[in-house]
């Protein structure tokens, strides 16, 4: 008995979804191996630990079926369905793109469960329900990390999306965690500078950045003293350099790009940032509350449902309502926010409950 765990791909731009699919499978009981498949790009050092794995290698053009490799799709499945492990029990794909690529070469093997994520928002093709309505409810699983993601695909989707909203092991992940001293001097912030703002992410215009800059500007005003760190690395570096260039940032602002060891560094921040346009659940939120470190969120509904009323929300890329909120925040006491947001939250009942559906929805027979 087996489970078959499928990726886009390997590598620090997928690394929140990786962690995902790990926290999935360390959950999982009744299976005598896990395998992961990665179709694009390799795996790092300690990604998948425990997993097999296999690197594809595939180009975005033969996944995605573009020009010749339309014509050569079944040759492609067929390697598929032939890798496949003799004793497979359950299949975990990530997102829609690795279901159109592997969902036809499943759809003619027998006794096999195919459960698809999702992790963020994501528009379907009329195509994609064709596709869905192939498989029968007890063939085929649609998965969403929160309530706000599965609400949506339902009405997309036309089928049941069930919920299974990612979470961390609250003793496990402290015990990994830096001192705020250590997590300092990792990140180059001297000891006593106050108040420290981070940020976590990849450095795309999705996670709206630039507007942090922008309003951190404004902010820092009133509070010269201030600093603001955004760990990550991505395609918008250039134009995020540009504006602390511009702004007069240079001293204030860090961008120490990717970190592997980003999640035991959020001790070294007062406040942690979040200032997406869009996120399917946003592990960054719970990734500083459990830290200890309270959170300034975009107002969006992923947002809401994890922290209510204890949530501080600004619009997405309004940099005049982010100023403001960063303004109170260095004015208000992280303590007393940090313990309504952790009420919130609730980590240790949530890990519970993670756990209970991960297994009852992924485990074998």
């Amino acid at each position: 008995m087996s489970i078959l765990n499928i990726m886009w791909a390997g590598g620090s731009a997928f690394a929140s979804v990786q962690k995902v699919h790990q926290q999935i499978l360390s959950r999982v009981e009744g299976c005598a191996s896990i395998n992961t498949w990665l179709l694009q790009g390799s795996a790092g050092i300690g990604d998948f630990q425990g997993n097999q794995v296999v690197e594809w290698n595939l180009s975005a053009d033969q996944l995605k079926e573009r020009r010749i490799w339309k014509l050569l799709a079944p040759f492609m499945r067929a390697r598929f369905k032939k890798a496949l492990p003799k004793d497979l029990e359950v299949v975990l794909l990530d997102g829609i793109g690795v279901a159109r690529a592997l969902l036809p070469a499943l759809r003619t093997v027998p006794g096999v469960r195919a459960v698809v994520i999702f992790h963020g928002t994501t528009r379907l093709r009329g195509s994609d329900r064709k596709l869905f309505a192939r498989f029968s409810d007890s063939e085929l699983t649609l998965v969403a990390v929160s309530n706000t993601l599965a609400q949506s695909l339902e009405c997309d989707s036309r089928r049941p999306v069930a919920v299974l909203r990612s979470a961390y092991d609250p003793v496990a992940f402290r015990a990994a965690s830096l001192s705020r001293e250590q997590a300092r001097a990792r990140l180059g912030v001297p000891s006593g500078a106050s108040p420290v703002l981070g940020a976590v992410g990849r450095l795309v215009s999705g996670k709206g950045f630039a507007c942090l800059l922008e309003a951190f500007a404004a902010a820092a005003v009133h509070r010269p003293d201030a600093r603001l760190v955004i760990v990550g690395e991505g395609p918008e570096r250039p134009a995020l350099e540009a504006v602390i260039e511009r702004l007069g940032l240079r001293g204030k602002v860090s961008l120490p790009g990717h970190l592997p060891e980003a999640a035991a560094l959020y001790r070294a921040f007062d406040w942690v940032a979040i200032p997406s346009l869009d996120e399917g659940l946003g592990l960054i939120l719970q990734e500083a509350v459990i830290s200890g470190v309270p959170v300034l969120t975009s107002d969006l509904a992923v947002f809401r449902e994890q922290l209510a009323e204890s949530g501080w929300y600004a619009p997405p890329d309004d940099v005049g309502a982010w100023s403001n909120l960063m303004e109170r925040a260095f004015s208000a006491s992280a303590e007393v926010i940090l313990d309504g947001q952790s009420r919130a939250l609730a980590p240790e009942q949530a890990w519970t409950d993670f756990t209970e559906t991960s297994r009852r929805l992924f485990s074998c027979r």
